[in-house]
């Protein structure tokens, strides 16, 4: 700062010399982001654009399309029990979020039984004490996220079959030849046979739709108990038994129990066969 004042007094002190040139005094020029304009916003709300009603376009007629079938709409319920250990001493479980993920959900054909598989994701909000007294205690509030998995079986109501056909069975054939006998045969016999040096067979496969599941709603039923929490007794993040009220207490871990009610729907692709009309109600 002070090298650039110097450089600015030198040169105003040339122009002083300089005939036909004036003075200019740059110690006090603004810097260049004064000179910096903010540009004018636009209105953000957008005007109401005008729309017309189409018709759209629709084949009359018998037709043969292919889409999602419902098979089976159930609610399952999965009994789950767990224990979840904390990291550090909790004082209280202010608030606990959780949310179901399911890996896997496959209806094993031809039979009924359902196979679901996921796990309930859990985040739960607690407060670790730092330092207390007899009269209050001062805590962090904390966060722990955890899995809880579960894997079942069930059998669903079926609304609808699904399609399925077996793999075809397997056919062996063969083809009739004859062959010339060794010596110690009459020379006009011959040997009948099926041809061995061949093996025919007729098989194929079939290709089914594999049936899909959608996740439709949960619902959770829970309770929380703590296992090592005793009054009247408190540490902090650190281990460190601290001051407090008598009726406070700490706890690392506690046992879970809870009832998940899924909502789940099973469907699979499947050909019909539809009749679509114009209706009288409407233009088309």
């Amino acid at each position: 700062m002070y090298e650039r004042r110097i450089m600015m007094t030198d040169f105003n002190k040339h122009d002083k010399t300089s005939k036909g040139h004036k003075k200019v005094n740059n110690d006090y020029a603004p810097p260049p982001y004064f000179k910096h304009q903010p540009k004018k916003r636009k209105n953000a709300v957008l005007p109401e654009a005008s729309n017309r009603e189409m018709e759209p376009e629709i084949a009359v007629g018998k037709a043969f399309v292919k889409v999602p079938v419902v098979l089976a709409e159930d609610t399952v319920q999965i009994d789950m029990n767990a224990k979840i250990d904390f990291p550090e001493p909790v004082l209280e479980i202010k608030e606990v979020k959780k949310n179901l993920k399911v890996t896997q959900c496959r209806l094993l054909l031809p039979t009924n039984k359902l196979f679901i598989k996921g796990f309930v994701r859990k985040n739960i909000q607690y407060a670790t004490p730092t330092h207390g007294s007899k009269e209050s205690v001062v805590s962090n509030i904390r966060s722990l996220t955890t899995d809880i998995p579960f894997e079942i079986v069930t059998p669903i109501n079926l609304k609808r079959e699904p399609q399925f056909k077996a793999q075809p069975g397997q056919t062996e054939f063969s083809y009739f030849t004859t062959s010339p006998l060794p010596k110690g045969f009459a020379e006009k016999e011959k040997l009948l046979s099926a041809d061995l040096a061949q093996f025919d067979q007729i098989s194929g496969e079939n290709f089914n739709e594999l049936p899909f599941c959608e996740l439709i709603s949960s619902r959770f039923i829970e309770v929380d108990e703590a296992l090592d929490r005793k009054m009247g007794r408190v540490y902090d993040h650190r281990g460190k038994e601290i001051d407090a009220p008598f009726e406070e207490g700490t706890f690392t871990s506690v046992e879970e129990k809870m009832v998940v009610e899924l909502t789940v729907k099973v469907l699979q692709n499947q050909q019909l066969h539809v009749k679509s009309k114009k209706h009288k109600k409407h233009k088309y």
